[in-house]
């Protein structure tokens, strides 16, 4: 039975703010929660993936960078070359190179978007703060590549592991379930009763299938607790991951790219699954 793997991801994780990851399996349509891991570093986080041989998983960051921002800025548009480059720079040059982009551009429409932010309704990958998903990608893809793993349409990996990494977004999937209403936050005077609510609603709807992906969530009651008993959501952000992950999983092999990716997605800017 093939591991899916669920991730909320961090840039700069700590003991108060790790990455969580949400393990599981999929039957049937059902999803089944088995565990959930927390990583302090970005080393530990990585070795964890490395050490791991078979799993298919969705990671809360972004896989590529507009083309728009890439051609202008003159940097390398084949992927494996771009990310190279990439991980090559420090934040402050990344800062750097994405402000002086967007001083050139009208009020409005400083950000480049990438073609898979309209229908996730995603940040743009360039951005720098609030949140800093730029540098989540500088973080978090080189060590996918380093673990040996596939990105289907973007990087091929190591051929003796399984290891499919596929860019998720927790926001799509709870929009879905619970509209645009909040339910986490990092502020402690904002982990309100109202989230409190959001949350037991978006969980009670992942475990009905209450979801176009038509997926149902198992979960024990202690499992149940402690996803609610989450104010900042990062637990339960790991589990949207693993459910999108988990759709991507039965999707035809043959159609596009696989795991629900389309075959025109843009191969330096990524697709966000089940977008």
């Amino acid at each position: 039975m093939t591991l899916l793997v669920g991730c909320d991801f961090s840039s700069a994780p700590s003991a108060r703010k790790p990455i969580v990851i949400a393990l599981g399996h999929a039957r049937g349509g059902r999803v089944t929660l088995s565990q959930l891991l927390s990583f302090s570093t970005l080393d530990a986080w990585g070795q964890w993936l490395h050490d791991t041989p078979a799993w298919v998983g969705g990671f809360d960051l972004p896989f590529g960078l507009p083309r728009e921002l890439v051609e202008q800025l003159g940097w390398p548009t084949q992927w494996n070359a771009l990310i190279e480059h990439y991980a090559g720079l420090s934040r402050e040059e990344i800062r750097s190179a994405f402000a002086g982009f967007c001083a050139a551009r009208p009020v409005g429409g400083k950000f480049a978007h990438r073609i898979t932010d309209g229908p996730a309704g995603s940040s743009p990958s360039m951005k720098w703060v609030n949140p800093p998903v730029a540098f989540m990608l500088h973080a978090g893809v080189p060590r996918l590549v380093a673990a040996g793993a596939t990105l289907p349409g973007l990087h091929v990996g190591a051929p003796e592991a399984t290891r499919i990494a596929l860019e998720a977004y927790p926001g799509l999937l709870a929009r879905e379930l619970v509209g645009r209403r909040s339910y986490k936050s990092d502020d402690v005077a904002k982990q309100d009763t109202a989230r409190w609510v959001a949350r037991a609603d978006l969980l009670s709807a992942l475990e009905r299938g209450a979801t176009r992906l038509a997926l149902r969530l198992s979960l024990t009651h202690s499992q149940r607790d402690r996803l609610l008993a989450d104010a900042r959501g990062d637990a339960l952000d790991a589990v949207l991951c693993m459910v999108q992950a988990a759709w991507g999983l039965v999707q035809p092999r043959h159609i596009g790219h696989g795991y629900g990716l389309p075959a025109d997605l843009d191969p330096i800017e990524g697709w966000i699954v089940s977008a």
